[in-house]
């Protein structure tokens, strides 16, 4: 558990919805939400082996009645208490049918829905030149166009109540380049694109805002950056000096869903701990720890023709 999560943010009894939120960073942002207290709904394709859950008195319980969410926890077992669990409905969020499926069984059981994560998503390492168009077209669909179609399904019962935040997870490969994954790094752009217009569009009842996300130690690091001793050498390169903890990014997702955010929607938050060195800075012949005077001097004169 994070520090941070011993302040309420006022999420108690609010109705969640994670994609994806069997492992990795989902699992992480559904046990966040469920420390606030929340109810808490899960999706994938497959059922995880495990449920998602926390254990444990935690003291969460936030302000429920303050904020309007109050009404679910206690009711279920959720609350904020330890012991907490999160229901999981089985779904592909690029259906349509499945879709409107798990939103309305979601309204059924407990009456609206408050949150969505749209946190789905991720592709396989695969060079640009060589992959198909299926290929591409099933990354796009799964990192850009799934994320709207849930979206969409969930601003229309939010509407409805008359509030509601969506929260997307993109990544810091929307901004940057995305060699390997150049359509999943497209797909991301387009995401958090997205955001701003959805946010413009349906305001002010529903706010929607993003977290571009970078590296994150999950359960599947090793498949990507090696064993620990290389996890620690990639985490090295981060400003922050190491790799983010999956409810890390959660506690983020809470916040822009909470009412401490009420007035930020269309933002686009970095999660990436300072982000990448610039590349030169190890290529430069200069003594690091030399005094220069006048920095900013070499980095005009790179933009000299």
């Amino acid at each position: 558990m994070s520090a941070a999560t011993s302040v309420g943010l006022g999420l108690d009894g609010a109705v969640v919805l994670v994609t994806g939120g069997v492992r990795g960073i989902g699992a992480g942002i559904a046990r966040v939400f469920l420390r606030h207290g929340a109810t808490v709904v899960v999706c994938a394709r497959r059922e995880p082996e495990s449920p998602v859950a926390v254990g444990g008195a935690d003291g969460f319980g936030g302000v429920g009645g303050a904020d309007g969410f109050g009404g679910v926890g206690g009711v279920d077992g959720f609350g904020g208490v330890g012991g907490a669990v999160a229901e999981f409905v089985a779904a592909d969020v690029r259906d349509p049918e499945q879709v409107d499926a798990l939103v309305a069984g979601i309204i059924e059981r407990y009456g609206r829905l408050d949150v969505l994560v749209n946190n789905a998503g991720g592709a396989p390492y695969s060079d640009a030149a060589n992959a198909s168009p299926r290929f591409h077209e099933k990354v796009v669909g799964l990192n850009l166009l799934a994320p709207l179609l849930v979206a969409q399904r969930a601003n229309a019962v939010m509407q409805v109540a008359g509030r509601g935040a969506i929260v997307n997870i993109s990544s810091v490969s929307a901004t940057r380049p995305s060699p390997g994954t150049a359509a999943y790094g497209a797909a991301k752009a387009g995401l958090d694109s997205l955001t701003t217009s959805l946010a413009v569009e349906w305001a002010p009842a529903v706010r929607v805002n993003a977290l571009d996300v970078g590296m994150v130690r999950t359960e599947a690091a090793e498949q990507h950056y090696g064993d620990d001793a290389g996890i620690a050498a990639i985490g090295a390169t981060v400003p922050l000096g190491r790799l983010a903890d999956p409810e890390e990014v959660g506690e983020c997702a809470a916040f822009l869903a909470s009412p401490l955010a009420s007035y930020v929607t269309g933002a686009t938050l970095l999660v990436h701990g300072g982000g990448e060195r610039p590349a030169f800075l190890a290529a430069a012949t200069v003594d690091n720890g030399a005094e220069r005077p006048n920095s900013n001097r070499t980095e005009n004169q790179e933009n000299r023709p």
